[in-house]
């Protein structure tokens, strides 16, 4: 498969979307619908985890929805006759993994077991694209990380997701199940949940944004990160689910060039344009203590491996998501 075709490889494919009405579940299933692939969207709607039936709308005649949890049984039946499976369902949230690290274990780690054991035993033959986390390296020792970097978690969502890619390389090596692993950044764009500000803060600044409120930073608000718009991930899902070169890999994702939370939070109220501002307070105590400081990816492998790359501009990004959100404020807001 060529870093050309890729797209063409879903033409009448089978494809499952765990997660598949949370923010990048749902872009991602509406590309592959559009591309011509049999979409079965599996959500469990858990409320406040960011699965929203609007994300599919106007999509309800091409995409099939099944709203069901994916611990139990009932995956053995879901993954039969699947060609690919993209494993999204989880849970992001870091400050509600140290508020109730129970359901972040179940949902992390026994979630993925009742997936992988699913595809062993029903459907051996599907290849699994899970979505991972820049999260599992924890505070960086050196910049820009790189997939060698050491995995040091600060939080039980980041101890939860290196299990949860584990597995599934783990039933890759042992049970030959195809089975490959990106780690996401700092995702943005419509369709995000922003309703509430646990699953990080670039849908919280872009909700103040959208409402003319004031975006406070913490710290000195030089922290530097790298950000990707969702079309750019969803591009390196399906070069992952169609390549057998990322079988068995782990890849990161990241943007083009690390941007300080103040400067983002000026671009996001200069684009804005409605009254905005920004304002450093000092850091809570419980996110100082999981805060990891600067990070920003080496993209060096799934660049060379896969031929992705970010495409969409921050600035260009940015004003495409406030544009969605000023247009459809009362599904998200």
């Amino acid at each position: 498969m060529s870093a050309t075709d890729y797209r063409d490889f879903y033409r009448g494919r089978q494809v499952l979307v765990t997660g598949a009405l949370g923010f990048i579940g749902s872009n991602l299933s509406r590309a592959l619908a559009d591309l011509g692939a049999h979409v079965l969207a599996v959500d469990s709607l858990l409320p406040d985890y960011g699965g929203n039936l609007f994300n599919l709308a106007g999509y309800e005649d091409k995409v099939r929805i099944n709203i069901a949890d994916v611990r139990g049984h009932g995956m053995e039946y879901l993954v039969r006759g699947q060609d690919i499976l993209f494993n999204l369902a989880g849970q992001v949230s870091h400050i509600d993994s140290m508020v109730d690290p129970f359901t972040d274990l179940e949902i992390n780690c026994r979630s993925q077991l009742w997936i992988l054991e699913a595809v062993r035993k029903s459907n051996p033959g599907l290849k699994i694209v899970y979505a991972g986390t820049r999260q599992v390296y924890g505070k960086p020792m050196r910049l820009p990380v790189d997939e060698t970097h050491p995995l040091n978690p600060t939080d039980v969502n980041g101890i939860n997701k290196i299990s949860g890619e584990f597995y599934h390389l783990v039933y890759h090596s042992v049970y030959g199940i195809r089975s490959t692993s990106l780690r996401l950044t700092n995702t943005y764009g419509p369709r995000q949940l922003i309703k509430h500000n646990r699953q990080g803060f670039i849908g919280w600044f872009i909700r103040q944004a959208v409402r003319g409120e004031e975006i406070q930073l913490f710290g000195d608000g030089q922290q530097k990160r790298d950000f990707d718009y969702v079309d750019d991930v969803v591009d390196a899902l399906l070069r992952a689910g169609a390549m057998d070169a990322a079988d068995g890999e782990v890849f990161n994702l990241g943007g083009e060039a690390p941007v300080a939370l103040l400067d983002l939070a000026k671009m996001l109220v200069e684009i804005a344009g409605r009254g905005g501002s920004y304002r450093l307070v000092p850091f809570p105590a419980d996110r100082k203590k999981i805060d990891i400081g600067d990070f920003y990816a080496d993209t060096t492998k799934i660049r060379k491996t896969l031929g992705w790359q970010p495409g969409v501009a921050l600035r260009d990004g940015l004003a495409r998501t406030l544009d969605y959100y000023r247009e459809h404020a009362r599904h998200y807001l």
